[in-house]
């Protein structure tokens, strides 16, 4: 059997890593006189990466991160808070095997969405489905499901993503409705799946955001217990890029 007919069977049995790597390996088969479970075990590997990779790419598109930015692109040259030891730890996805949510703070431009979405995208490459969300888009997105009568699902589909990313909360107050939902969110995840969120504001002031303190306290329980926290220091960086920008073109 030639290489074309291994590739056509394979593809009927939906085996596309297999089939795309046929040539190369029967190639490196001959070339190292592999033993024929050698062989079969690389093809098989092959496949295993393919349909990884295919399942991360899938869990990107639904995640809608707001842009591509990866932890490998994170620049230490520019001292905000995170030291290396730090950012290796993050990388381990430590907080998402310990269901804990991670708060990452920080003022504007210092980097707290790139870092949000850069774990997100590391959490889908290994295989874990993530939202990302804007809060105000949030609670858009809730009203316009209550309008057509699906909330309940939009709540249990947000429920079943394993890690949300709810970016920028707090810029303003929220309404008794607003809160309410968050409540039931956040009850309905609990223990279940981490939370992300990025904040201007510290934990401490969350509470003055909502107009009801009794459902306030219930909030900021559920996202700093249990959790781990971030503090971002160091100015803007997008501002220090414009900097560096304008420097390089006089």
């Amino acid at each position: 059997m030639n290489n074309d007919q291994t590739k056509n069977i394979s593809h009927k049995l939906g085996l596309f890593g297999f089939a795309q790597n046929i040539e190369a390996r029967s190639a490196q088969a001959v070339a190292s006189s592999l033993h024929p479970n050698e062989y079969l075990q690389l093809l098989l590997e092959d496949e295993v990466l393919y349909r990884k990779n295919r399942f991360a790419k899938s869990l990107l598109a639904r995640a809608k991160f707001r842009n591509t930015c990866e932890l490998e692109e994170w620049d230490q040259t520019f001292d905000r808070g995170l030291s290396k030891q730090r950012m290796k730890e993050l990388g381990t996805l430590s907080f998402f095997h310990n269901k804990e949510n991670l708060l990452i703070l920080g003022r504007t431009g210092e980097g707290k969405t790139h870092l949000a979405v850069a774990l997100g995208r590391r959490l889908c490459a290994e295989g874990n489905s993530s939202a990302f969300l804007p809060v105000n888009f949030l609670f858009e997105e809730i009203l316009a499901a209550k309008a057509a009568g699906k909330y309940l699902g939009y709540l249990k589909k947000l429920c079943q993503t394993k890690t949300l990313v709810l970016d920028d909360f707090g810029l303003r107050s929220y309404s008794h409705d607003e809160a309410n939902t968050l409540v039931d969110l956040l009850e309905e995840r609990s223990r279940k799946g981490p939370v992300i969120v990025t904040s201007q504001v510290d934990p401490k002031g969350w509470g003055k955001l909502f107009e009801d303190p009794v459902i306030a306290e219930a909030i900021v329980d559920r996202l700093v217990n249990p959790s781990q926290k971030i503090t971002l220091k160091g100015g803007s960086y997008r501002e220090r890029l414009g900097q560096n920008s304008k420097t390089r073109s006089n």
